[in-house]
């Protein structure tokens, strides 16, 4: 399965949703916490050595997430710890770019999500307790969101609603947003630890998963959201990231500070379905492709990202 060794560690993958052999990765120097950033741009083919590099950026400051534009195939959104969102394209080169920076936030932009639906929009969530919605062709921000009390770790748009989006944060709870409002429509206390990430359901759009530093992912109806549809126990220590399959209704990958990344069928008993333990540092970010059913990806701060089909091992060459 294709391994690619970046300089930096590593803190997001995603997939492109135009080409199934290409995928993004966002690192950063020194574990994020002092140092530059970089962003690859990586194909994937079918003889050795499996994965090359095709373009990368290098950033001032760590990245730590990135995001593909859901209207334009070479166009890259990053979240950047200067508080700065940056706007890539990656078929012009490295000294053309970024095409775009904006600086809003106050404190480190921990996630972006380029809406799906709409596929003129993103979000960003910071460290500064907000989340911003932003257009690429506007120079600033449409709107800031503050409500939480602490960090805001994710928001992520709902895959069906394009004026809808949900948002996790250290202040233990989960918000509920719809962009036509004044604030959040509905406001879940999922865990009584931080909540780290969260993502909806693919196939049915009241569902949504959070995962948290209690090591814990639930499960969420928003019809009926008292108590969690599931809660999945396995992980050892806070679990980082969870992401619905974008081609199986009730399958999660998760990804977690124990350095695994697992898969669960939140719809059975025995919830957890798999286990790879291919990283040797921090498992920090995950992904499911689109537009290659099983095709999943990981980077950790062990500098990999990892590439492989559900049910194979990740090491296996």
């Amino acid at each position: 399965m294709p391994v690619f060794k970046a300089p930096f560690n590593g803190y997001s993958v995603k997939f492109s949703p135009f080409y199934e052999s290409r995928l993004a990765v966002s690192t950063a120097q020194n574990f994020g916490i002092l140092g530059n950033g970089k962003i690859h741009v990586l194909e994937l083919s079918p003889g050795p050595p499996g994965v090359t590099e095709s373009v990368s950026f290098d950033t001032a400051d760590a990245v730590y997430d990135v995001c593909w534009s859901e209207s334009h195939d070479s166009v890259l959104v990053a979240a950047i710890g200067d508080g700065s969102v940056k706007i890539y394209d990656t078929s012009l080169p490295p000294p053309s770019n970024p095409i775009r920076s904006f600086q809003e936030h106050a404190r480190e932009v921990h996630s972006v999500d380029y809406n799906p639906t709409r596929r003129d929009s993103f979000l960003t969530a910071s460290w500064d307790d907000t989340v911003k919605l932003w257009a690429v062709d506007r120079p600033a921000s449409i709107r800031t969101f503050k409500e939480h009390a602490y960090c805001v770790y994710q928001a992520v748009w709902n895959p069906k609603h394009g004026d809808v989006f949900a948002s996790a944060s250290g202040d233990c709870t989960l918000r509920i947003w719809d962009v036509r409002e004044p604030g959040s429509t509905m406001i879940i206390p999922g865990h009584d630890f931080e909540i780290l990430s969260c993502d909806w359901n693919k196939y049915d759009d009241c569902v949504l998963a959070t995962s948290s530093v209690d090591k814990t992912i639930k499960v969420w109806d928003v019809r009926s959201y008292r108590a969690p549809l599931a809660v999945l126990n396995g992980h050892g220590y806070a679990v980082r990231k969870v992401k619905f399959s974008p081609h199986r209704r009730s399958l999660i990958a998760s990804c977690s500070y124990d350095m695994s990344v697992c898969l669960w069928d939140y719809m059975v008993e025995d919830a957890l379905v798999g286990r790879y333990d291919h990283h040797t540092e921090f498992a920090v970010g995950i992904d499911m492709s689109v537009l290659v059913e099983g095709l999943m990806a990981s980077t950790g701060w062990d500098e990999l990202v990892y590439v492989w089909q559900q049910g194979m091992d990740p090491r296996a060459s």
